[in-house]
């Protein structure tokens, strides 16, 4: 069981950690949008968020590298490997996030961060800090999830 513990301490939601530059800057509204400060911003806050994932993965591998589950009661050896099951199903989600988080530092690499790839308009300040690989404005991500639902219904 002690096993178990050890996993939920380490379980976290993915979402990017708070960051905030040497010189305290944090993204207004009131400012020009994705100016260089901005996109540093959200540059530093999208590594810090992979670099935050990968040390999660590294730890996951290292654990499994200690060697087969010893449990000698068959209920703690299948809780073990339901533990086991679900972190790795944690780290699939979370190697395909690092493929999005990638994704959106070569979009600021390439000046298209922070751009509706659907309308072009701005994504705006807080749906950026809160989820800094969006690709969409929140109208343009709810009427794709309303399409998909229509097609997946069909």
């Amino acid at each position: 069981m002690a096993a178990s513990a050890k996993k939920s301490k380490k379980a976290k939601d993915s979402k990017p950690s708070k960051v905030v530059l040497e010189d305290g800057y944090e993204p207004h509204a009131d400012e020009e949008f994705m100016n260089p400060k901005q996109l540093k911003f959200f540059e530093a806050q999208l590594n810090a968020w992979r670099e935050e994932i990968l040390a999660e993965s590294r730890d996951t591998l290292s654990s499994l590298q200690d060697g087969p589950i010893q449990e000698a009661d068959p209920n703690d050896r299948a809780s073990s490997e339901t533990d086991w099951s679900i972190e790795l199903r944690t780290r699939d989600r979370q190697r395909k996030l690092i493929a999005k988080i990638d994704s959106a530092l070569r979009r600021i690499e390439e000046d298209e961060f922070g751009y509706c790839q659907v309308t072009g308009e701005p994504i705006s300040l807080p749906r950026l800090r809160a989820r800094p690989i969006a690709t969409m404005t929140l109208e343009a991500q709810e009427q794709h999830e309303r399409n998909e639902r229509i097609s997946r219904d069909d």
